[in-house]
């Protein structure tokens, strides 16, 4: 399913320098963002001076492990506007998190900054085989979220026809992907999911659609659900890697030649994988947790931006640039049940290996008494199992879970349809019922 493959003189120059080049170019750039951050934003000039570090110290890359780390509560504690390093009138566009609770983190962008984004952005379709001319059917959420906006512009920015569909209106997706034929969306893996069913369900087959190439981001998934995707929909399905404190989709991509893992614009963001408990620096090759430096972002630098994702490094492939692994699960999204480390990802590869059930499941994680339950809850892919071969299932999961997971789960599997979809973009993998502050 391999589509245009681009040639060397496609590539920026950046995509294509030697290491040397670009850790110069990191240096420079990092020794500038330092400085600004120092200069103009108060709360890194306390922290640097609490930390007893200067921008001045910062001789060699791996001098920034001297500086401290930022994190959500930085944010939310110098909300709304405390963290821009530029004056609030030079700031172009606000964009926030999508969390439910308490303050939203708030980001800023200079008309420098929203360039600059519209050219990773570009640079990451091009890398998943978009070319000019191309109609990019964009179905994340606009808004507040970065998703639609960051894509819409980098599609354009690269010379694509952008329709701007946003979330929801599942039906209607399908209609304007058959009627105006485009050959890329981008959109969350879990709401592409609902697009092919919708397909399946107007009788039409997707893999037969004008699609080739899928840009799927947002929200962690597997290789084994890229295989699902691939398989049902009969495109290549890419990973876009973002969060909005650092930039928004388009930190790091993949690449369709390889599809070995989301190479990081090293050029524009600093990459480094920290012990999540001791904060140490791995070196690469280790799992721990991924933080960020922005190296040119003017209205929001983010100094060692602690991302929560649990991932590792990679040396370069298709690019001269580091990759990063699939992200294994998130540091504060990591579930203890009765002791044992749990992620949904684990959980999902386990589901997408039942031919038997689709590609959906959401854990309920409840408290009994003093103790933690998890409860899976999996979807058939039919309609009319006997009831004796849904228990068999049921207990084949549960085994399944116990073995490869360790922690004793009940297993639950609904008719088609029986767990609930996403509309406007991220999956609810995770229902937490326990009390809380207990």
């Amino acid at each position: 399913m391999v589509q245009r493959i681009p040639e060397p003189g496609d590539l920026e120059p950046i995509e294509r320098a030697s290491r040397d080049e670009l850790q110069a170019l990191q240096l420079e750039r990092l020794q500038w963002s330092l400085q600004h951050a120092y200069d103009k934003v108060p709360h890194y000039r306390k922290a640097f001076d609490e930390a007893g570090v200067h921008p001045s110290d910062l001789k060699s890359l791996g001098d920034l492990a001297r500086f401290p780390f930022t994190d959500k509560k930085t944010l939310r504690d110098n909300y709304p506007f405390g963290m821009f390093a530029v004056p609030r009138e030079q700031v172009v566009r606000v964009h926030a998190s999508s969390g439910t609770t308490g303050r939203p983190t708030v980001v800023g962008y200079t008309q420098k900054d929203i360039n600059t984004w519209a050219d990773v952005v570009a640079r990451s379709i091009r890398a998943a085989g978009g070319r000019p001319g191309d109609m990019v059917h964009v179905a994340y959420g606009y808004g507040l979220f970065t998703g639609g906006l960051g894509a819409h512009y980098g599609a354009e920015r690269l010379g694509c026809t952008v329709v701007p569909m946003s979330g929801g209106q599942t039906e209607k997706q399908v209609q304007l992907i058959c009627d105006f034929k485009p050959s890329v969306i981008m959109v969350t893996p879990s709401y592409m999911l609902n697009i092919v069913e919708e397909f399946k369900r107007q009788g039409l087959d997707p893999a037969q659609s004008s699609l080739k190439v899928g840009i799927f981001g947002a929200e962690p998934w597997t290789n084994a659900m890229r295989a699902t995707i691939e398989e049902a929909a009969g495109i290549d399905a890419v990973d876009i890697y973002g969060l909005s404190e650092v930039m928004g989709p388009g930190v790091a991509s993949e690449c369709i030649e390889s599809k070995d893992g989301p190479v990081i614009w090293e050029d524009h963001f600093y990459p480094e994988i920290i012990d999540p408990d001791t904060g140490e620096v791995l070196p690469d090759g280790e799992e721990g947790e991924l933080v960020f430096t922005s190296l040119s972002k003017e209205a929001l630098p983010i100094i060692r931006y602690r991302t929560r994702d649990l991932t590792r490094l990679l040396p370069p492939t298709s690019r001269a640039m580091r990759r990063m692994g699939r992200i294994t699960g998130r540091s504060d999204d990591m579930l203890i049940i009765r002791g044992v480390n749990v992620f949904p990802s684990q959980i999902e590869e386990l589901v997408l290996k039942m031919p038997a059930l689709a590609p959906q499941y959401q854990l309920v994680v409840a408290r009994d008494g003093h103790l933690d339950t998890l409860e899976v809850f999996g979807e058939l892919k039919e309609h009319g199992m006997a009831p004796g071969d849904v228990d068999a299932l049921c207990k084949e999961l549960q085994h399944c879970i116990k073995t490869y997971v360790g922690v004793s789960t009940r297993v639950t599997l609904t008719p088609p349809m029986g767990i609930e979809r996403t509309l406007t973009g991220k999956a609810r993998r995770v229902v937490d019922k326990r009390p809380k502050n207990t």
